[in-house]
């Protein structure tokens, strides 16, 4: 085997998305063969790319069929992370881009789906930043089990004091919750808790970022307007219940974004709590909050719809127990309806 007969197997690859082979496309990098043993690493576009598995198995059989049917491959994934930001970048240089996670109401599960998206994003390949902006109400710390931890400072070299994030499951994550004492209530005005936000953004240490996620908290408010005020948002991610209360309140949540101040993308909506299937009755499924609201709600507004996750007990015990479900080995994180981050390939950047 030579690296030529690799390249031309590799030719007959297509990449699903761009319709072109993956040489012609120049994402085939590092190939090394030692005897029977070929490898070579994959450029992907995404590191949540969905058609990962079948662009592994479509190089492996190429290399079988038409070169050596004994080879034994080795497919590696790396990828080229795009920055959608239209900046200067003079706030958070080395993040490429950065998601908010929001609701229109508390309860519906948005720091659930930011943690778990940050992980399934992480699980892919990226680097990836999740921000706890939730200040009233941060929960990640205790998502990630780092309760009663303290992030520590270091020097930026120029005298500047900056916080470093705590490192969890492969991910950076600061939160509110991480620098007081949780039996106290964060009673700030508006102005405090901005300033607050603000420091999170220019006194902590980020580094080489793909993904910052940021959780914001329920509603619409001083911390929103802030937020994209201050940071070059990327996108918006909505998440609700398919309940009619919640959904009133997404379509603010929405609208907010879309207002022409702000004028935001939405990537797209998750509609959380979508069913229950019980585990002694797997044929039957119960909608508790209604049918379809939030898959609705998108066509609506003419957004896309990320996808529906089910009422899950171990989903409620991860976020508990300190190890988020994309975290563990549970086979529900195997199910599609439940990997947010690689549902829709276009809708991340």
């Amino acid at each position: 085997m030579t690296n030529e007969d690799i390249l031309k197997a590799l030719g007959n690859v297509q990449e699903p998305d761009l319709g072109k082979d993956l040489v012609t496309l120049n994402m085939v990098k590092d190939i090394d063969i030692d005897g029977n043993k070929v490898s070579f690493t994959v450029v992907l576009t995404t590191p949540a790319c969905p058609l990962k598995d079948m662009i592994m198995n479509a190089c492996i059989n190429a290399i079988k069929i038409l070169v050596n049917k004994e080879a034994e491959v080795t497919v590696n994934f790396t990828s080229n992370t795009s920055s959608n930001r239209k900046d200067a970048k003079t706030l958070l240089t080395g993040v490429r881009n950065i998601i908010t996670v929001v609701s229109g109401k508390g309860g519906v599960g948005k720091s659930t789906v930011s943690a778990n998206l940050a992980l399934a994003l992480a699980q892919g390949g990226a680097s990836v930043g999740l921000m706890d902006a939730d200040i009233y109400g941060p929960s990640q710390h205790i998502m990630f089990g780092v309760r009663g931890e303290r992030p520590l400072m270091k020097d930026d070299g120029t005298g500047k004091g900056l916080i470093v994030p705590i490192e969890k499951f492969g991910i950076k994550m600061m939160s509110i919750g991480l620098l007081v004492d949780e039996k106290q209530a964060v009673v700030w005005r508006g102005p405090m808790v901005s300033s607050a936000i603000r420091q999170f953004v220019t006194d902590v240490d980020w580094g080489d970022l793909d993904y910052l996620i940021i959780d914001m908290p329920p509603g619409t408010g001083d911390i929103h307007l802030t937020v994209v005020q201050t940071v070059p948002v990327t996108g918006v991610i909505v998440v609700t219940t398919p309940q009619l209360v919640a959904l009133a309140d997404a379509k603010k949540g929405i609208a907010m974004f879309n207002q022409a101040q702000l004028k935001v993308p939405v990537i797209g909506l998750v509609e959380n709590m979508s069913y229950f299937i019980p585990a002694e009755l797997p044929d039957n499924k119960y909608y508790i909050f209604g049918k379809d609201g939030g898959k609705n709600l998108a066509d609506e507004f003419d957004i896309p719809f990320l996808g529906q996750i089910p009422i899950v007990q171990s989903i409620r015990e991860g976020g508990d127990a300190g190890v988020p479900i994309m975290a563990s080995d549970d086979e529900i994180t195997k199910k599609p309806s439940l990997n947010l981050p690689v549902m829709r390939q276009e809708a991340l950047p």
